[in-house]
């Protein structure tokens, strides 16, 4: 699961068909070879301001191209653009951008609606943010919720794993047990007597 690059744009609706404006851009082409970064930089804002323009305010989209999703959320004209391999989880996605566009708001506020040309300036959030969200669990508290779950999972198979290795048995456990009656340590033994009749059959 890997993001490749995160983009902040302003779109305006009203506008005459002109491209949307770059705010912030943020990218991570390091698992492409040295010579092609250049090219995937630039196929990035092609890809970035073609999806952006074709958000309609307060809608998200997801494109698929190839091996990779570009999910985007456009807010009142405030657009972020979100490149994901095709395994980042979708809502997890979507959480990554309603936080970086939370963010440039906080950050920015309406500034963003006077700015003209594309930014070169760097924003550290966003690039931040383009590495801290490399694992959706932290984007999706579900997700790491889940996670978490899953792992507790496997350490309880573990440990009544490990208890059976050492050699104790259940059966020796109960004759050893002082919570166990007299009666309950008869039931058990005839249980296991009589479930044992019935799997040889």
């Amino acid at each position: 699961m890997k993001i490749t690059a995160l983009l902040v744009l302003k779109c305006d609706p009203r506008s005459d068909g002109s491209d949307p404006v770059i705010l912030a851009n943020a990218t991570d082409v390091n698992h492409f070879g040295y010579f092609q970064r250049v090219t995937v930089r630039q196929f990035i804002v092609f890809v970035g301001r073609t999806v952006a323009k074709r958000t309609p305010p307060d809608q998200r989209h997801s494109v698929q191209h190839e091996e990779y999703k570009v999910h985007s959320y456009n807010r009142n004209g405030l657009c972020v653009v979100g490149f994901m391999d095709d395994h980042y989880p979708v809502r997890s996605a979507f959480s990554v951008l309603n936080k970086v566009i939370d963010e440039y708001q906080k950050s920015f506020g309406d500034s963003w609606r006077s700015i003209q040309a594309d930014s070169t300036q760097p924003w550290p959030y966003l690039n931040d943010a383009l590495t801290k969200f490399q694992d959706p669990a932290e984007a999706d508290k579900l997700l790491k919720i889940q996670r978490e779950l899953d792992e507790t999972k496997i350490i309880l198979h573990k440990t009544i794993d490990s208890v059976l290795e050492r050699g104790e048995k259940l059966d020796s456990l109960v004759e050893k047990s002082s919570d166990l009656s007299a009666a309950s340590q008869m039931f058990y033994k005839q249980a296991k007597k009589t479930n044992q009749c019935c799997t040889i059959l």
